[in-house]
């Protein structure tokens, strides 16, 4: 379930996740004595009864890894995020002094795009601005398109994306008179040169990103921990994934991920606990949980780049591409396809001019000269049928259309599946979550 940051909201993170939750649990039709037994009976799996990763190791990144290799790693590994080992805990047993956060693809590219445009800013000013950086490039930020992530960032990523730039052969003198837009156009044609070949995004590390960047949590669930508390920091609480590690030694036994956890799910189809809430049509569980007018959407001919600004501004995963005022869904946009932007280099040259409509048609499969059409499904549909699309086409939303016109009335995320198969019991959060764990949902 998307949610659209307020900046006029003042309620804590840890309010905002028990109002989400409350919703959920006041909308559901489903017999109170179900639910009851469900949450117990996830309370007492443990953790390490989850199937393991594939290959049966959780892949690690080392907080000094330049970023160019935290890329190809992940991208080797065929996997979206990693675990941050922090190289001075050494062999520490305390998991919070072990590992600084988690990785994300998608993130470093957005960081990789962002300095692309601070660099455009700085060029675009003056000489003395690309070699100095002044107070007039980041006051010129404001303008960017997809602006910054705060003050240490403005002032490291400054630096480099310039530094980026010259050594890249953008020099100055080519951006003196021209708008930010127009250097970045100039940039862009060396761009994948200018990240992953020269300095210093070559030797840029990872330590140094998660000082100035905000990257996704380490909340670690023990290995004697239970699936309920597994099953709540993937859904009330808004994390991607669950580290799973055994008390006192230092490594990643598993990492549990809200994709992996439908999947259980549809192969839990047989099973009576299953089926009868899998038979329940969407509204009997409160489906969708947001209402219309909520919906974030993005129209196809709208730029690329507004998307995924979208998506890091609100903390959602992807959107619908729509078309017209009925909102027709024409496709989807995940935060994940950021990836190709880095992937396709066919991309770079026009990525700030690129509609979501063209950016689609490059990245996706083509059938008859069109887009592979978007997961969607009907309001009548059963929870069941939803499960089965999500888990079969591994995707992490589907979106709920009306009958006439094809227009989104509603999205279905992985995390609110998870929602209706379990409640949080009273207590069990200051039970099993101590102070830091709180700390850090907080942040």
């Amino acid at each position: 379930m998307a949610e659209p940051k307020d900046g006029k909201d003042s309620s804590s993170k840890l309010d905002r996740y028990d109002a989400y939750f409350e919703t959920i649990q006041s909308r559901k039709k489903l017999p109170h004595s179900l639910q009851e037994t469900l949450t117990d009976a996830f309370a007492r799996i443990p953790a390490s009864s989850f199937p393991k990763v594939p290959g049966g190791k959780v892949i690690e990144i080392d907080a000094d890894t330049t970023v160019c290799h935290a890329v190809k790693v992940l991208s080797e590994c065929n996997i979206m995020s990693a675990p941050v080992r922090n190289p001075g805990a050494g062999d520490s047993p305390d998991w919070k002094e072990r590992y600084l956060g988690i990785i994300d693809y998608a993130a470093i590219i957005l960081w990789v795009l962002e300095s692309a445009e601070l660099a455009a800013v700085a060029i675009s000013a003056s000489t003395a601005t690309a070699a100095g950086i002044g107070a007039g490039a980041v006051g010129a930020i404001g303008a960017v398109a997809l602006g910054v992530t705060g003050p240490a960032a403005i002032a490291g990523l400054t630096a480099a994306a310039v530094g980026a730039a010259v050594a890249g052969g953008v020099v100055a003198d080519r951006g003196v008179g021209k708008d930010a837009p127009t250097a970045v156009d100039s940039l862009g044609n060396d761009f994948y040169k200018v990240i992953l070949e020269e300095e210093p995004f070559r030797s840029t590390t990872v330590k140094t990103i998660l000082n100035s960047y905000r990257w996704a949590p380490f909340l670690p669930v023990a290995t004697d921990g239970s699936m309920l508390s597994v099953l709540l920091l993937l859904s009330k609480y808004r994390l991607r994934n669950v580290p799973v590690i055994e008390p006192g030694k230092p490594e990643v036994k598993n990492f549990i991920t809200q994709s992996a956890v439908v999947q259980g799910l549809e192969e839990c189809k047989g099973r009576d606990w299953f089926d009868c809430i899998a038979a329940c049509p969407l509204s009997d569980l409160g489906l969708p949980f947001m209402s219309p007018d909520k919906v974030i959407c993005i129209q196809s001919d709208e730029l690329i780049l507004e998307a995924f600004k979208l998506m890091r501004d609100d903390e959602i995963g992807g959107l619908p591409v729509v078309e017209g005022p009925k909102r027709k869904i024409v496709g989807n946009i995940s935060i994940r396809d950021i990836r190709f932007l880095l992937l396709k280099r066919e991309l770079f040259t026009n990525f700030r001019q690129l509609t979501v409509k063209d950016f689609m048609m490059t990245i996706s499969s083509h059938e008859n000269g069109k887009v592979m059409p978007p997961i969607t499904c009907r309001s009548d549909a059963t929870l069941g049928s939803v499960i089965h699309h999500l888990a079969s086409k591994s995707v992490h939303r589907i979106y709920v259309v009306d009958n006439q016109d094809e227009g989104v009335v509603g999205v279905i995320t992985l995390r609110d599946v998870i929602s209706c198969f379990i409640y949080e019991p009273p207590n069990l959060f200051d039970v099993y979550f101590d102070t830091s764990i709180k700390e850090v949902l907080e942040k």
